[in-house]
């Protein structure tokens, strides 16, 4: 693998007090391109411009995935990433879907451990700071045919990050639009998915919510996701969340969630969840709390869901499900508790600047 490393670093400019989620890049980037059936030799650059034509095919028929990862730093200034095996089979899930070639595992794997290690200095050992991680894969063969493309980039780039959302989290139940369909790509991490999402998202923003709450496309009936969160509700002491569907996006930080859970001795259920079902439990004093969880966002208690014209207020507790989960997964992370599940991978060799 080729690696170019960078002739000034931008870490001792940037301002990790006031880092804005998905604004500040690391210093190198890798990318790797398929070209006449075959990954090519993957390359670590400096981060920067990449070479595009008006004719690549991503920008007209929107062939492309991706992934969202998290690094974290030890006490002994050591790198875990999390769960990077289940991002690997994730990716390579969606980009069957799309019809975009399979990128190999020792590309990803062997690539991802050697661009961390090069921007280790970027992923903070403070409270509250990760790195994320973004593997990407886009047509960009030079064609106007609505067909697939026969040429693909893969790109990894990574951002210093701290909080997602800021200030509270207050969800509306979309009832009219839709993000996903039976059928279509909801599953995946498609680009398209987001881009769909944009709008009813704003026109929400604009009377006050964070985020809207995505209700299946057939009968608006039954809650699927949280913008780009998966969706959880405690109702008595049984914690429940969406089954996973072709139109819910599998989350590692949802799967994470119902493994510690259950090994806490939490009943957990992975059904159908209604919005009558959490408008009932509220209205009989059963609703305990909610949550979303995701990569970006861990785990983030959900101060009101609002349905029609009616808002459903819930306290954050200090024994709640949600602070004791995140408190356990957010310390597996950052190798303060035992890692019994294997998830965390450690980033031996650093590549100094």
């Amino acid at each position: 693998m080729k690696i170019s490393k960078t002739s000034s670093t931008r870490i001792h400019t940037t301002d990790f007090t006031n880092l804005k989620f998905g604004t500040v890049f690391s210093d190198h980037m890798l990318i790797c391109k398929y070209k006449d059936g075959e990954w090519g030799e993957a390359e670590i650059r400096p981060y920067g411009p990449i070479d595009m034509t008006p004719g690549s095919q991503v920008l007209h028929y929107g062939q492309s995935v991706f992934e969202g990862m998290k690094a974290f730093k030890n006490s002994d200034d050591e790198v875990l990433i999390f769960r990077k095996e289940e991002n690997f089979k994730r990716i390579n899930k969606s980009a069957e879907r799309l019809y975009i070639p399979k990128i190999t595992e020792n590309i990803f794997m062997d690539g991802l451990d050697k661009l961390i290690s090069l921007d280790s200095d970027w992923c903070k050992n403070e409270d509250g700071y990760s790195l994320y991680i973004r593997p990407f894969i886009f047509a960009s063969g030079e064609c106007i045919k609505a067909s697939a493309s026969e040429e693909y980039t893969f790109i990894i780039i990574t951002s210093p990050t701290t909080r997602y959302y800021a200030g509270d989290l207050n969800v509306v139940v979309e009832q009219h639009y839709s993000r996903a369909a039976k059928g279509g790509v909801g599953f995946a991490k498609a680009a398209g998915n987001y881009a769909a999402s944009f709008y009813p998202t704003k026109m929400a923003n604009a009377r006050g919510f964070t985020q809207v709450v995505w209700t299946d496309s057939i009968e608006h009936k039954y809650i699927e996701e949280a913008g780009t969160m998966n969706v959880w509700v405690r109702i008595d002491d049984t914690l429940i969340t969406p089954e996973l569907s072709d139109s819910i996006l599998g989350g590692i930080t949802r799967d994470s969630i119902v493994t510690l859970a259950k090994d806490k001795g939490i009943i957990v259920q992975e059904r159908k969840l209604s919005i009558d079902d959490v408008v009932e439990a509220h209205r009989n004093g059963r609703l305990i709390e909610a949550f979303g969880t995701g990569t970006a966002v861990t785990v983030s208690p959900i101060d009101s869901i609002t349905v029609g014209e009616e808002k459903i207020e819930l306290n954050h507790k200090s024994d709640s499900f949600a602070s004791l989960l995140k408190k356990s997964l957010q310390g597996i992370q950052n190798g303060t508790l035992e890692d019994k599940f294997g998830w965390t991978s450690k980033v031996n060799e650093v590549v100094n600047i």
